[in-house]
């Protein structure tokens, strides 16, 4: 395949540059059922061969085997791509989850094991995956603005982080990047999240803009995800609220028939639209299909009136069940 030009876009102001679309590499070692390692890497080279140069994973996907994943298929074009990853999400060495750690000789282990994962000297943007609330954010921010200073990283981000805490962050250091999911039935980051980001000049990095897949069309019952899958544990894919968000997605169905594109291509080339300057969305697939779907949807461009539709199909708050069940 030719390798195709991608528009490219500055995540915030000190000089990051992303393709348009990103690619998020999480599902691809857990959460979203089985995955084989030689369609992964086929992905890795359809994103490349599209034009997308923008990959995220985290430490504690797998857990840590999405990092070296990542670095087995980025290292030999590495000055072609920008990695992200995350710290903050302790796992254990079974999956277990351990809590949120912000202090700073957390930041400074974290860092050293994800660049021996990776395989790489320096990490293009890294996030703090969840503030610890534990943990003032100045004191976690500014041992990540250290590692900028000893080139283990170049730029920094955060996800999840309220429009306080993203004040208080960039104080200390500037911030490149948030990362928050956004899609059609996750619309509150528009309220303050993300007026805040562009007063301050935060590039913003929407996750799960199909909605964990949701969005796509493909599920009709909670018996759709496979064995294992982490929707099976989500508020927002059981019972009741199953059944009212599938009616969302009925009438986007609606819609992108309509104009003649799959459902996923509507609901991403929405996020795109709302943000074609700042945002850079990172779908993740572990299908070579859905990177070439996705990629298509960067050609899908709305009038006026289908944007109202759309608005009237998935207003602020449509969705039912929070994204995510308290962790116990």
């Amino acid at each position: 395949m030719t390798e195709r030009n991608m528009d490219t876009i500055r995540l915030g102001s000190q000089g990051l540059t992303v393709s348009r679309l990103g690619l998020g590499c999480m599902g691809m070692s857990e959460f979203y059922g089985q995955s084989d390692e030689a369609e992964n890497l086929r992905v890795f080279q359809a994103a490349l061969d599209g034009g997308i140069n923008f990959f995220d994973t985290a430490d504690m996907y797998g857990p840590f085997i999405n990092e070296e994943l990542v670095g087995k298929a980025l290292r030999p074009v590495r000055d072609r791509v920008v990695i992200a990853t995350k710290f903050a999400n302790m796992r254990g060495p079974e999956g277990q989850f351990l809590g949120i750690n912000g202090r700073p000789e957390y930041v400074r282990q974290s860092v050293d094991a994800s660049l021996k994962r990776l395989g790489v000297d320096t990490i293009d943007l890294y996030y703090q995956h969840r503030v610890d609330p534990n943990v003032p954010i100045e004191e976690t921010v500014g041992a990540m603005a250290e590692l900028v200073q000893q080139g283990k990283v170049r730029y920094l981000g955060l996800s999840e982080a309220t429009p306080e805490q993203i004040r208080r962050a960039h104080a200390v250091h500037p911030i490149t990047a948030l990362q928050t999911e956004y899609s059609l039935w996750s619309r509150e980051p528009e309220d303050e999240i993300i007026p805040t980001l562009r007063e301050l000049g935060i590039g913003f990095v929407p996750y799960s803009p199909l909605g964990r897949g949701f969005l796509t069309g493909q599920f009709k019952s909670p018996d759709d995800f496979p064995a294992g899958d982490y929707r099976r544990q989500s508020p927002r894919f059981m019972g009741e609220n199953f059944a009212r968000n599938l009616q969302v997605v009925t009438e986007l169905e609606r819609l992108a028939a309509q104009k003649g594109v799959s459902t996923a291509q509507l609901a991403l080339a929405w996020v795109l639209s709302r943000g074609p300057q700042d945002f850079a969305p990172i779908p993740g697939t572990k299908r070579v299909k859905y990177l070439q779907e996705n990629l298509a949807a960067l050609n899908v461009t709305f009038t006026p009136d289908e944007l109202v539709q759309i608005d009237r199909a998935a207003p602020v708050g449509v969705a039912a069940g929070e994204r995510y069940a308290p962790r116990r």
